[in-house]
């Protein structure tokens, strides 16, 4: 529960300290003393989008924080993966809004994401405003309205899970189908490329050695002219004596003396070994210039076969090893959009699969809401008939459909408030003060199953008086006896429920508006009664009046 509030600088407040009880809490004040500042600050708190506009003027920053007790478990659950704990049973929210925009959160004095004071928030309480009325006048929302009432949480959670799967493989099979255009185009200019390069057959370095090959060929003429040269200066020819020769002669002139002096014989041995070297050089040439008649087709083919490596390197090149690394990264790539074809059907027999899962499931879900509508139905009829509308009548009008993240069915709540009249949408029917009492009525039945344990109403008193707002009055206070009821009103009989009376004054300190709240005791309910029922002339009938209404709003309490 919320246990005190504490509100600095914020708007008219200048700053004031609320102290609230685990019942019902209500605020009362003349138009415009700051009650709906005191809301904001609130919403603040819970996390909501604020504006440096509330900022008091000539104030740096509004603070605003609250301290709670009595924290549900799915509240510390939440606080614990954040890092965070309740400290000595309490939670210090805390909200700082500057003046220049900023913000500031904090949970126990540590600074968090707006987000998370957000997602806490939204667990310790719940604000019922003049708007959320307008919920429902909006059919769309009467679903969610239901669902929270018959505890459809697993159930709906379980489902839209398995929704979104399937909703993924939809997405997943148009995008392929999408595709199969790009796709079908993109095979094609694979199979080509494919072929392209597989048709040359190239082996490894095989660019290489036929430059090589080619090279030789083109040059054939000088290097046999060389060849026989060099090869002429080792043999010799008609007219001189090579080389060989002359060393062979050599040979034989140091080998004679080498008896007498044996250093010749070692050279003798070198000059023979250096004849037999010279006399394979010859050989070698004579075999290589065998090989320079050059074949004319040969040589064709060869700077054809140049031609056509030139040209697949430069088209997928620059290299042989691109080339080959292209076709396979072709191969493979082909053979995944090849695989597509395959891997629809597959997506396509698992959608189908999902489909009926997620059709079972929006069936359950939806027969779990038929049986949820009988028992909402009569649960809110029996609050409406105790808010004085007795004559009330109430259809969940359900119809199934197609499939929607939440299920099969669209649901609204069409309602009859007089005898003899059809049940109709309630945006054509409800008065400002019916679609009050039936907001408090759902209030009422759907706070029995939740588990936030602060309700907080902003003016349910709209557009109703009389008898209506005592038995308002009455919910509220009956409320209050399971959950800490918090409440703005403008109505003594509501006002005579409370259980802790809070006034909201404003008044002119020096030259500036200062909002105060304060605690009023039993003798002060009684004036402040009073100046609701007949404004500022509180007269000795208006004080009896006032008595009379919170002795019997406490008789009725006992």
């Amino acid at each position: 529960m919320l246990s005190q509030l504490y509100i600095e600088n914020l708007a008219v407040i200048e700053k004031a300290s609320i102290d609230l009880t685990n019942d019902l809490n209500v605020f009362t004040g003349e138009t415009g003393a700051g009650k709906s500042i005191l809301i904001n600050g609130i919403n603040a708190i819970l996390g909501q989008r604020t504006s440096k506009d509330i900022v008091r003027t000539g104030a740096q920053k509004a603070v605003i924080s609250a301290v709670f007790t009595d924290i549900p478990d799915n509240c510390t659950e939440i606080l614990e993966q954040s890092g965070l704990s309740v400290q000595d049973e309490q939670l210090i929210l805390e909200r700082e809004i500057r003046s220049d925009g900023g913000s500031v959160a904090r949970i126990n004095n540590r600074p968090v994401n707006v987000s998370l004071l957000k997602q806490i928030g939204e667990l310790l309480v719940n604000i019922h405003g003049q708007h959320d009325n307008q919920i429902l006048l909006s059919p769309e929302k009467h679903i969610d309205i239901l669902d929270s009432y018959s505890d459809a949480g697993e159930m709906l959670e379980d489902y839209r899970a398995s929704f979104h799967e399937l909703q993924k493989k939809a997405k997943q099979i148009n995008a392929l189908k999408n595709d199969a255009d790009r796709r079908q185009f993109r095979i094609s200019q694979l199979y080509e490329i494919i072929n392209d390069i597989e048709s040359l057959d190239i082996l490894e370095d095989e660019d290489k050695k036929i430059d090589a090959e080619l090279a030789v060929a083109k040059n054939s003429v000088a290097l046999s002219e060389a060849i026989y040269a060099a090869n002429s200066i080792l043999i010799g020819d008609d007219d001189t004596t090579g080389c060989v020769e002359k060393v062979s002669e050599a040979e034989k002139y140091t080998e004679k003396y080498s008896d007498i002096m044996p250093e010749l014989s070692q050279l003798s041995e070198r000059l023979s070994s250096s004849v037999i070297e010279l006399q394979d050089i010859s050989q070698e040439l004579e075999g290589i210039l065998s090989r320079l008649n050059v074949d004319p087709k040969r040589f064709d083919w060869l700077n054809q076969r140049s031609d056509e490596l030139r040209r697949i390197c430069k088209k997928y090149g620059p290299t042989i090893d691109d080339v080959r690394s292209t076709l396979e990264a072709s191969k493979k790539e082909l053979s995944e959009l090849e695989g597509n074809e395959q891997n629809i059907d597959k997506l396509e027999k698992e959608k189908t699969e999902l489909l009926t899962e997620v059709s079972k499931k929006a069936l359950e879900l939806s027969k779990f809401r038929k049986s949820a509508a009988d028992r909402f139905v009569e649960q809110v009829t029996s609050e409406l008939g105790f808010l004085n509308m007795p004559n009330v009548q109430i259809i969940v009008d359900q119809q199934q459909g197609k499939l929607t993240q939440k299920g099969m069915d669209s649901i609204e709540f069409l309602i009859s408030a007089n005898l003899g009249e059809t049940p109709r949408p309630l945006a054509k029917i409800a008065s400002g003060g019916e679609l009050s009492r039936i907001m408090l009525a759902l209030k009422s039945v759907i706070a029995e199953k939740d588990s936030i344990s602060t309700l907080i109403f902003d003016e349910i008193d709209t557009g109703v008086s009389g008898r209506a707002a005592q038995k308002i009055g009455m919910k509220l206070h009956q409320l209050s006896k399971y959950r800490q009821v918090l409440c703005v009103t403008h109505l003594a009989q509501i006002a005579v429920t409370a259980d802790n009376h809070l006034l909201i004054e404003k008044n002119t300190v020096g030259e500036r508006t200062v909002t105060t709240v304060r605690t009023l005791d039993n003798e002060q309910k009684k004036y402040e009664i009073a100046r609701i029922m007949g404004g500022d002339s509180i007269t000795p009938l208006l004080l009896e009046n006032a008595q009379q209404l919170l002795d019997e709003a406490h008789q009725t309490d006992d």
